[in-house]
């Protein structure tokens, strides 16, 4: 270990301690990099194959008729994503607007929607109209049914429950890859492939939907390439690689694609329009970077990991688990733990990091949230966030960093 470290305040036990733990995990350090130069070689070809140009980085305004570095980015993201289609646009400003619009798109008044990894979180239960508070324009509002199926005790898919809650109303599956604010594992490939065979077994035409925030390049393979019809997730989470100020993608099969453009822009208009006021450069170099970003954001995860269990604390995924996504949590059982653990991430962030975080009522949530995000991009959690709903567990959700040493010494302070 450094002795760098040290001079930032980081005890000499401590920085003992990580060295200890680095070397217990330079094995998981090598499993990541394996699937960051396979992600990062295989959309290096998805570039060349597509003869992305200079000419691409060009901008329109208004309508944004004929914007050919969009549509050359939506051909790049279809194939990365293994989709048909894409639409990838800076108007959509979060993944829950992505997700929401993907909902709205696709659903109509009698059918069901059966979420098949437990109850969304808190956002997103608003949009279906979960909460106490029934809000006006959920799809409720609009006569969408709503059920659905918890995972097993060891995170995986209950696919007998699934089957069994199908019926003839069911139109479109859901799956949320990340945890949200649970103490969940993530899903990982093979239980969306599991999920999906399983679906389409029952019947073909169950559209298989992914909420695929957090998740992206995690792993050699996205969700439509493991058979789900749609996936969405917002560029300043994974797929931005830290350069996207706003945006959001939905990728899959070619006419569900133009369905969500249609709720987004209009019927008629669809995928269409959108002004890319010059923001195709940022969309293109941030999916270039976004395996080198997200392996960062792995290693912090995988190293904060293992010095929380050389410590005692209880923490998931463990050091040595498989991980489908870049969220690490600690649980506290004590709410000004967890709120001084966000203070000390904050301490660490190159924004604002004299700031204390406190707890707020934040939009669309039901619980107070603190939050520590000293980031670039308001919201971006590849880089180093750490939040937490005030409700027991108390629960941290640490994620992200776009240069791992800063998370490494992020986690060294909170533990000095």
């Amino acid at each position: 270990m450094s002795s760098s470290y040290t001079l930032y305040g980081v005890s000499e036990k401590t920085a003992s301690m990580a060295s200890v733990a680095d070397e217990a995990v330079l094995p998981v350090y090598r499993q990541i990099d394996e699937i960051r130069e396979y992600n990062q070689l295989r959309i290096l070809d998805v570039f060349r194959k597509h003869r992305f140009s200079e000419v691409h980085f060009g901008s329109t305004t208004g309508y944004g008729y004929d914007d050919i570095g969009r549509e050359k980015l939506e051909e790049m993201f279809a194939e990365i994503f293994g989709a048909e289609a894409a639409y990838v646009r800076m108007q959509i400003s979060s993944g829950t607007q992505a997700i929401s619009s993907m909902l709205y798109g696709i659903l109509r008044p009698g059918d069901t929607m059966l979420s098949v990894t437990g109850r969304p979180y808190d956002t997103l239960a608003s949009t279906i109209g979960l909460t106490e508070e029934t809000y006006d324009g959920s799809l409720s509002n609009y006569g969408i049914k709503y059920d659905e199926v918890e995972l097993l005790p060891d995170g995986s898919p209950d696919l007998e429950a699934i089957k069994a809650h199908i019926n003839e109303d069911t139109r479109l599956v859901f799956i949320q890859k990340s945890r949200g604010y649970t103490a969940r594992r993530a899903l990982r490939g093979e239980d969306i492939k599991a999920i999906t065979d399983c679906v389409k077994a029952v019947r073909e035409n169950i559209i298989v939907a992914v909420d695929n925030c957090y998740g992206e390049f995690t792993e050699k393979q996205e969700p439509c390439a493991l058979g789900a019809d749609i996936c969405a997730g917002s560029l300043i989470k994974n797929p931005g690689g830290g350069i996207c100020t706003t945006g959001a993608y939905i990728a899959g099969k070619k006419d569900l694609v133009e369905k969500v453009a249609k709720r987004i822009t209009a019927p008629g208009l669809g995928s269409h329009v959108g002004p890319t006021l010059g923001f195709n450069r940022s969309i293109a170099q941030g999916i270039f970077m976004a395996p080198h970003v997200v392996s960062e954001c792995l290693k912090g995860a995988v190293f904060a990991a293992k010095m929380f269990e050389l410590s005692g604390l209880k923490t998931s995924p463990s050091s040595d688990e498989v991980r489908g996504d870049i969220v690490q949590t600690i649980i506290f059982d004590d709410p000004d733990k967890l709120v001084d653990f966000c203070g000390r991430i904050q301490q660490c962030s190159p924004v604002d990091s004299f700031v204390s975080p406190e707890p707020w009522d934040m939009p669309g949530y039901e619980d107070q949230v603190v939050m520590a995000a000293g980031t670039f991009v308001q919201g971006a959690t590849t880089e180093l966030s750490c939040d937490g709903p005030l409700k027991p567990p108390y629960i941290a959700y640490m994620q992200g960093g776009l240069v791992r040493e800063q998370a490494r010494l992020a986690v060294m302070l909170a533990l000095s």
